[in-house]
């Protein structure tokens, strides 16, 4: 979604062309390969819309590429420097202000992003999104090339590899619940730096790990507005998807770790909860989750939806599994992505709602009850 329309074939092919693991970093490298080709030929040509175009797929299928390396090889290192280099030319070329921002923790230490300007931006301060990927994701398809959700309406967007995120540990920054704790100040020291960023309409979005990540980091910035998070992970100590998923989710997440003695990551994981820190988050917090997520059981969602202190809604998607949508209540009812991007407009604009469950049935039907 983020790449457009002409994407399509590309992922076509990868689909048809990976069938086992070893498969999937030849598959995305030489898509990557000709994409980055075509940039370059469209930008000596002077074609320059169609050059900002591929270089933009060509960097996510470098990242893409990134995604089966447990440690920082050669290729990994590689895939990642194609990757910062076509993503550093689409933003040269982007129709909106795109630049890279380095983020340094206490320690010193810098997390990679990548800062957004809504298109026609002409000064003043605006609200920010910081987007925070899942544990298979990246920055750079945070932001969609064309009639991003965020920045269509007015809001500037912070794209964060965190701590173990994507490039972080290829940067020798991994995963601790430390570091995302520092984290939230960060990004915010950073954004409130920012003669265009409003500080007072910070919001935060994660996906998938990210929801579990941002709630860390939100718990400890009260400066953070408002959260909003889709395809949860908030099973304290996550059992089911280290345990019972596929085996890739724990050999990424020890990668992301620093960690590469099993037993060890098996204790490790025990510290990883929300329980002690989303009790601090006092401002509105939106969810949604479906309602047969197999990663990440919905019972822990509801326990964490308890302890916030602030106003708070749940979303529940009938029939759903982790990776919200492709079913009818998605179809039919409040489309998830849109549903978050109106709620962060609206919260950051200062409107409020009551504490809500909302349980969207197959037919798109919206069931709401007190929370």
């Amino acid at each position: 979604t983020p790449c457009g329309p002409e994407a399509n074939a590309d992922f076509a092919a990868i689909r048809q062309r990976i069938t086992k693991l070893a498969d999937a970093s030849p598959a995305f490298e030489a898509v990557a390969r000709r994409r980055e080709a075509k940039a370059q030929a469209a930008e000596q040509n002077q074609d320059l819309v169609t050059a900002r175009e591929n270089y933009f797929m060509a960097a996510i299928h470098w990242a893409a590429a990134q995604w089966p390396i447990d440690e920082n090889d050669a290729q990994n290192t590689l895939y990642n420097q194609r990757k910062r280099e076509c993503y550093t030319k689409y933003a040269a070329l982007a129709d909106h202000h795109v630049e890279p921002a380095w983020i340094k923790l206490p320690g010193g230490q810098s997390l990679p992003a990548w800062f957004h300007l809504p298109p026609g931006y002409r000064g003043g301060r605006i609200p920010v999104v910081v987007s925070v990927p899942g544990m298979d994701s990246f920055k750079e398809i945070g932001v969609a090339m064309y009639g991003d959700r965020w920045l269509s309406r007015g809001m500037a967007v912070l794209a964060l590899d965190g701590p173990g995120q994507y490039e972080s540990p290829v940067l020798g920054i991994s995963f601790s619940m430390p570091a995302w704790i520092d984290t939230g100040k960060a990004v915010v020291d950073w954004l409130t730096a920012r003669a265009e960023i409003d500080p007072n309409r910070i919001g935060l979005s994660g996906n998938s790990f990210g929801s579990f990540f941002g709630t860390i980091a939100a718990a400890h910035e009260p400066r953070i507005r408002a959260v909003a998070v889709s395809a949860v992970c908030h099973e304290p100590g996550f059992h089911t998807i280290f345990e019972e998923a596929s085996p890739t989710f724990k050999m990424r997440f020890m990668y992301m770790s620093g960690i590469t003695d099993e037993a060890e990551f098996d204790e490790f994981r025990k510290s990883m909860t929300w329980e002690g820190h989303a009790e601090r988050i006092r401002v509105p917090y939106l969810c949604l989750a479906g309602e047969f997520d197999e990663l990440s059981p919905l019972e822990h969602t509801e326990r964490l939806m308890k302890a916030l202190g602030g106003p708070k809604r749940l979303v529940v998607y009938q029939d759903s599994r982790h990776s919200v949508g492709n079913v009818p209540a998605a179809n039919l009812g409040p489309f998830p992505p849109i549903l978050m991007a109106d709620w962060m407009e609206a919260t950051l604009g200062g409107t409020s709602f009551p504490s809500e469950r909302w349980y969207v049935e197959a037919s798109g039907r919206i069931v709401r009850t007190a929370i």
